[in-house]
């Protein structure tokens, strides 16, 4: 049904609070009604009982009573007219405001009646119970209409039943008190129906700024979407409300914040790192974070409605997988580089073995293919790159000195490299290896001349272990630079490397992702997939930086024995490093 042509749900709600206040009013006030009514009726026959008491036990009233009863014969009314007993009765009547003061002999005799016409007759409702020695309270109908009554037994001086006396009310004077009584109640009921008119607008008002102004039907479809769009998707969506509280947060965020429970706690409660916690809150601008292992894409926003601020929702995506990926590209892009530059050195050095074949110098290209084919198609400018014969080492680390050569730095290898097996596994290999040299030449950029960063390479069977020197600041020295986080260490002392950091594979929790941020975490992540880790041998300071150590498991195919060129290898090392 369109909106314009149904009733606003708050209207209903009013309408039923007022229709429920009514009938509550209206059913208290005929209880209260009927109740005063019982309550007029029970004072009146209170009233003419104590009246009745009172005169049965006047002697003058007893005297006259048991004179009657001891006559045989019926009294004359024109004698009762102005007896002893019509007067007393008369003026107790007049005096309390009763309908009647009735008072007869042992046979039901009126000897007092407010009509002295009836004087001499019998009563006409029942006085059997009252000559029994009962007392009677009821109301009844007799020759004066309907009242309230009492009768009393009037008694002798033996204490024997002799007479009655009978106190009635009229109807209409037992409830004289009611229609003031009525006013009262009628005013009392109209202000309960206002201040419920009143309450039941405000409460309306406060409903719809509550809700916002949208009706129940629209909730319940707000709360399926909500429900099919929280649950329906990878994202993380996390909202906090104005007072920091958090309202929302689906199974994603949960995983991906690693929180539980955490709708209707405080934010600052839920266990979140301070840079995430404040970018939620919107305290601070933060796209990317780093938490754990993952890498976290935080977007947020705040939220209005018709001006009015509701809090901040924040949707949260894992590009952990995408980060790693880009690590990958990079390794694929270095790889080709060198390749690129394999290529084009192989071709020019192929180009003067041409030259040499066509200018008949045979000996010249003997000599100078021998050469080409124990060095290798390409001379990288890496000190000691001989000490590598794996050709993926050697083509990656020389692709790498190429940029850090560009940047100012020289990429050596170390004295004791010694690698007898062959990489396997290149990706890995070049993921971890590339973060640690690539954030080593960032380090070393910022530190003092010479700049130049260090790798050491050697296997353990099928493992790899490798460490990374630089010259740069090390991780407690220089500007910007703090203490990292970095579990385990290979039996090494444990350091942390969750903090931000500028040195040797330098990071921040919530710096920039690509390049630093990340690559430590992701390195030390693919290094204890395969059974190995990543650690800081050394904090640096001094002559050198920091220096980094990662074991990669079942990443290179082992050899047996020592191979026979490896002495032929260190005097060819020691010559080229010598010319």
């Amino acid at each position: 049904m369109p909106r314009s042509r149904r009733m606003r749900f708050a209207t209903r709600i009013l309408l039923l609070q007022l229709s429920t206040v009514v009938l509550v009013v209206a059913l208290c006030t005929g209880v209260y009604l009927f109740l005063a009514a019982q309550q007029l009726r029970a004072q009146a026959e209170s009233s003419a009982l104590g009246i009745a008491r009172t005169l049965a036990e006047q002697p003058q009233i007893r005297e006259g009573v048991a004179t009657a009863s001891a006559d045989p014969g019926t009294p004359r009314a024109e004698d009762l007219r102005d007896g002893v007993l019509q007067r007393i009765a008369t003026a107790t009547a007049g005096r309390t405001g009763a309908l009647f003061v009735v008072i007869t002999d042992d046979h039901g005799i009126r000897l007092a009646h407010p009509d002295p016409a009836r004087l001499g007759q019998e009563v006409s409702t029942p006085f059997q119970d009252v000559l029994a020695g009962h007392e009677v309270v009821e109301w009844d109908t007799g020759t004066l209409g309907e009242s309230a009554r009492a009768k009393v037994p009037v008694r002798s001086a033996t204490g024997a039943p002799i007479g009655e006396v009978s106190v009635g009310f009229a109807r209409a004077g037992v409830f004289d008190d009611l229609p003031p009584l009525l006013a009262v109640i009628g005013l009392a009921a109209a202000g309960s129906l206002l201040l419920a008119g009143v309450g039941a607008v405000l409460l309306r008002r406060r409903w719809e700024r509550l809700t916002l102004g949208v009706q129940p039907e629209e909730l319940v479809a707000l709360v399926q979407n909500q429900t099919a769009v929280l649950d329906g998707v990878a994202d993380g969506v996390l909202a906090v409300d104005e007072a920091g509280v958090v309202r929302v947060c689906n199974a994603a965020a949960e995983r991906l914040l690693d929180v539980r429970d955490a709708v209707g706690r405080p934010l600052a409660r839920i266990g979140l790192p301070d840079a995430v916690r404040d970018a939620v809150s919107g305290e601070r601008t933060l796209s990317e974070a780093v938490l754990g292992d993952r890498v976290l894409y935080l977007e947020t926003r705040p939220v209005e409605r018709d001006g009015r601020p509701l809090g901040t929702v924040a949707v949260i995506r894992d590009r952990t997988e995408l980060v790693a990926l880009s690590e990958r590209l990079e390794t694929v892009r270095t790889m080709t580089a060198a390749l690129r530059v394999q290529r084009h050195e192989f071709a020019n050095r192929i180009h003067v073995a041409a030259g040499l074949l066509d200018a008949e110098r045979v000996q010249d290209a003997r000599d100078f293919l021998a050469q080409l084919a124990d060095r290798g198609s390409v001379d990288f400018p890496v000190p000691g790159i001989a000490r590598l014969r794996d050709p993926f080492l050697r083509s990656f680390l020389g692709a790498k000195a190429l940029e850090a050569s560009e940047r100012g730095v020289t990429l050596r290898i170390a004295e004791e490299t010694h690698l007898l097996g062959a990489v396997s596994e290149a990706e890995d290999v070049a993921a971890v290896l590339g973060n640690l040299v690539d954030n080593a030449v960032t380090a070393a950029v910022g530190g003092a001349q010479p700049r130049w960063v260090e790798v050491s390479v050697l296997d353990d069977r099928d493992a790899l272990v490798v460490t990374v020197a630089d010259s740069g600041a090390g991780l407690d020295g220089g500007p910007g630079t703090a203490p990292e986080d970095l579990d385990g260490g290979s039996g090494t002392t444990s350091e942390d490397l969750d903090g931000g950091r500028t040195g040797a594979g330098g990071e921040a929790e919530a710096g920039p992702v690509h390049g630093h941020g990340v690559g430590l975490r992701l390195s030390r992540e693919i290094a204890r997939r395969g059974g190995g880790d990543l650690w800081i041998i050394d904090r640096g300071g001094g002559e050198h930086g920091a220096v980094f150590a990662a074991r990669l498991g079942g990443v290179v195919t082992p050899t047996r024995g020592r191979d026979p060129q490896g002495r032929e290898d260190d005097a060819r090392i020691d010559e080229e490093e010598n010319r």
